[in-house]
């Protein structure tokens, strides 16, 4: 019973501090605003969708992780970030030098600004995720669940970088 009581006092230490959550962020006590303007689209290979719905899945993240509100601008944090890559490769080759595997790559440059805290800023950070599919599919029968499962990388990835400075 001690010890139970021990860690019940532990955990509400931590979680009332403002610092250290158990969601993994690391947001200082006054920070209390973020703004995410939509990403801009700047890829030469086009995907419509794509700009919108990494930004809108940024949006919710931050409101299911944080306690942040998000404010059109002059955020305490302020993520703005370009689509720079959205490509198609060749990942795995055949003997016979034929594509078995493509690989759809989509890469985001993003600036975090941290106004409360700015030695936690950064400038120009690239993010990059893929999703590989079989040779024998067309980009087009696959390409939203492979942006799908690339979005969720990039988010987690962009995430981590900006309140959980992993």
């Amino acid at each position: 019973m001690r010890k139970l009581i021990t860690i019940i006092a532990v955990a509400l230490g931590l979680s009332g501090c403002g610092i250290y959550s158990f969601t993994g962020t690391n947001i200082g006590p006054d920070v209390h605003t973020i703004c995410l303007p939509t990403f801009e689209y700047k890829a030469l290979r086009v995907n419509p969708n794509l700009s919108n719905e990494l930004s809108e899945a940024l949006r919710t993240q931050f409101r299911r992780m944080t306690r942040l509100e998000q404010v059109e601008y002059d955020g305490d944090l302020e993520i703005y970030g370009e689509i720079t890559g959205y490509d198609v490769a060749a990942s795995a080759i055949t003997a016979d030098e034929v594509a078995a595997q493509n690989r759809l790559t989509v890469t985001v440059k993003v600036d975090f600004t941290n106004v409360k805290h700015p030695e936690e800023s950064f400038t120009g950070k690239s993010f990059s995720a893929y999703g590989d599919y079989d040779s024998t599919q067309s980009l087009d029968a696959v390409e939203s669940s492979l942006c799908t499962e690339i979005i969720e990388k990039l988010i987690e990835d962009i995430f981590n970088a900006t309140v959980a400075q992993w």
